[in-house]
């Protein structure tokens, strides 16, 4: 990289940079990339004993619509570490606590354009939180709601792209290609 402007930062944890790069393979050429600078988030894949995930369901405004999501959320504090973050987000979007977790994989989402890396975990055992801590949901978190569904149904939803959100879909997929029951598992 030769230079590095912020070109916007607001109050979310985000903000956007504009790098002037060279690629690897041609340190003569530069050119421009902007950069969404994330902090990164997790996903949690909550099982119960009959198999079934909890889902919530929220509107999601740059889409338009109202989506099938997996509890989820940012790294809140610099270098926090992604299991307590999955840990707190579980508490707070679902009012539950879980025993047992098992971190699935971590991918970027689209690392074209964002430093975004996102953590999947799967949260077994489950139990009802006391409280959600010092969480008040707010905008659209506030019209958020909840339900089971089986994870075979979330899987034939993403199969026939009834679920459209990227993550819940990568969740979804893993834990059956990496889950219990899987060749891998």
């Amino acid at each position: 990289m030769h230079e590095s402007e912020r070109i916007w930062q607001g109050g979310a944890p985000f903000s956007v940079r504009r790098d002037l790069v060279s690629a690897p393979a041609r340190p003569e050429e530069s050119f421009g990339r902007l950069v969404l600078e994330h902090p990164g988030a997790v996903v949690i894949l909550a099982v119960d004993e009959r198999e079934r995930a909890l889902v919530l369901h929220q509107y999601r405004h740059p889409a338009g619509i109202r989506f099938v999501e997996l509890p989820a959320g940012l790294l809140d504090v610099e270098g926090e570490d992604p299991l307590v973050a999955a840990k707190r987000e579980l508490r707070e979007e679902a009012l539950l606590l879980a025993d047992h977790w098992t971190h699935l994989f971590t991918t970027y989402s689209s690392p074209g354009l964002s430093s975004e890396r996102i953590g999947y975990y799967v949260a077994r055992d489950l139990h009802p939180a006391p409280d959600r801590g010092d969480f008040e949901p707010q905008h659209e978190e506030a019209d958020m709601t909840t339900a089971w569904v089986p994870v075979d149904d979330l899987l034939a939803g993403v199969r026939e792209g009834r679920i459209t959100d990227g993550p819940t879909a990568q969740a979804v997929l893993g834990y059956r290609l990496f889950g219990p029951g899987s060749a891998a598992g």
